[in-house]
């Protein structure tokens, strides 16, 4: 008899995406509580959006002039005509969600909020670089005040600290407001009228011409060397504004590089730009960045309302603690696994797994009836610490066999009394 051929799935994962499946899932996921633990502590409540926005929302906020909008945005026109897009960031949405529910006009500001979630960009895809990809991030809305640019940076250091990472750098910069950009806009854009540049980045210098400090292709960096610096040209405001910023990072003990060319992918950034980045990574070293954006919520119809805030990426800090060497906290799927060895056994321990999972174990059942060698194989391969083995004679008896499979000591428990034992065991473990 032959065995038939492996066919392979009729369908696979779009290109440039990925599934996430344990045990890889339980990575990403410590990470994402790691990074979201500091702004919980902080007083930053969770915000969640749609998926999708209407496109204008990402054209406004984000900027038309931007790679984000005018090539990577992934776009639908709805049966009634609406022109959609899946959202390629979080900072419009969140600001577009707090105005829609009125939250800035409770009286209680900053509105601090965070969220997590998968967004999507057509981009080419390449190691660190998807086409759906995860982000923790975090928005102050409605102050303008050092120490809220100084906090969100802080914050976002200590989730990265948490999780053991160490080689990532701060860079920061600021990029003016708009009583001292626009002088420094025209400085720049004479400077840029003056080199051999491509007809598309020509027409990028007269909507923003900041975006082309950010351009990566090395044709175009290679140009820029004697171009006009912002810093240069920053006002007495923003100056003292930035100084604080830094003062308050230094006195938290967290360094950080100064980098006069950080611009960022974004057009609505003003003063406090910063991006954290890891060499490990190589070409796509960025894991996270943000800053101030104090006139995004005119641009997008609300009030004035200064904000700050930052997006990390889950998967680029997975990426990075992989070059480092360092794995993140998971919590053991399982830690109890029962092993029932006849019908009657099946049910009592089933109902003692109930039992230590309502009691905050994680415990797991041999499921579809395996013989006992079987079934402690899937033990072990669980990553449990403890087996609950019974069988007819057990229970006759009145207990269950308590296994440690880490030194293969075996016990022979009271089942009234097994939850407790359990229990205790990994008390006096912790």
């Amino acid at each position: 008899m032959t065995t038939p051929p492996v066919s392979a799935p009729s369908f696979r994962a779009p290109k440039g995406t990925y599934d996430l499946l344990p045990p890889q899932s339980a990575e990403h996921l410590a990470v994402r509580e790691a990074l979201a633990a500091p702004v919980r502590r902080a007083g930053y409540g969770y915000a969640e959006t749609p998926g999708f926005e209407q496109v204008e929302l990402f054209a406004r906020g984000v900027g038309e002039s931007t790679d984000i909008v005018t090539k990577e945005m992934y776009t639908l026109t709805t049966k009634g005509g609406d022109r959609l897009a899946l959202r390629p960031e979080g900072t419009a949405s969140v600001l577009r969600a707090a105005l829609e529910a009125g939250l800035h006009k409770a009286g209680n500001l900053p509105v601090k909020l965070w969220y997590s979630g998968s967004y999507y960009r057509y981009e080419r895809p390449q190691k660190g670089r998807y086409r759906h990809f995860a982000q923790v991030g975090a928005e102050a809305i409605g102050a303008e005040d050092p120490a809220l640019d100084a906090e969100l940076i802080i914050l976002a250091v200590d989730g990265y600290r948490s999780l053991g990472l160490t080689g990532f750098r701060l860079l920061l910069n600021s990029l003016g407001d708009r009583e001292c950009r626009p002088a420094y806009r025209a400085v720049l854009q004479d400077f840029l009228r003056g080199l051999d540049l491509d007809d598309e980045t020509r027409k990028r210098i007269e909507i923003n011409p900041l975006r082309v400090l950010d351009d990566k292709r090395d044709q175009v960096r290679a140009r820029l060397g004697g171009a006009p610096l912002m810093r240069d040209h920053l006002c007495e405001a923003c100056r003292d504004y930035h100084d604080e910023v830094r003062e308050l990072l230094g006195a938290a003990g967290v360094p950080f590089e100064d980098d006069p060319r950080l611009v960022r992918g974004l057009d609505y950034y003003t003063r406090t730009t910063f991006e954290f980045v890891h060499d490990g990574l190589g070409a796509q070293s960025a894991i996270g960045g943000g800053g101030r954006y104090d006139g995004l919520s005119e641009m997008i119809g609300g009030p004035a309302l200064p904000s700050v805030g930052w997006a990390l990426g889950v998967d680029r800090t997975v990426l990075a603690l992989r070059a480092e060497g360092v794995a993140p906290k998971v919590p053991p799927a399982t830690e109890v696994y029962a092993v029932p060895l006849g019908g009657q056994a099946r049910r009592t321990l089933f109902s003692l797994v109930t039992e230590l999972r309502r009691a905050g174990v994680a415990a797991d059942f041999a499921y579809g009836g395996r013989g006992l060698k079987n079934a402690m194989k899937s033990a072990n391969r669980s990553g449990a610490r403890f087996a609950l083995v019974a069988g007819e004679r057990d229970l006759a008896e009145g207990v269950v066999q308590l296994k440690d499979l880490h030194s293969g000591e075996q016990t022979a428990v009271p089942l009234s009394a097994a939850g407790e034992e359990v229990r205790a065991r990994f008390g006096s473990s912790s």
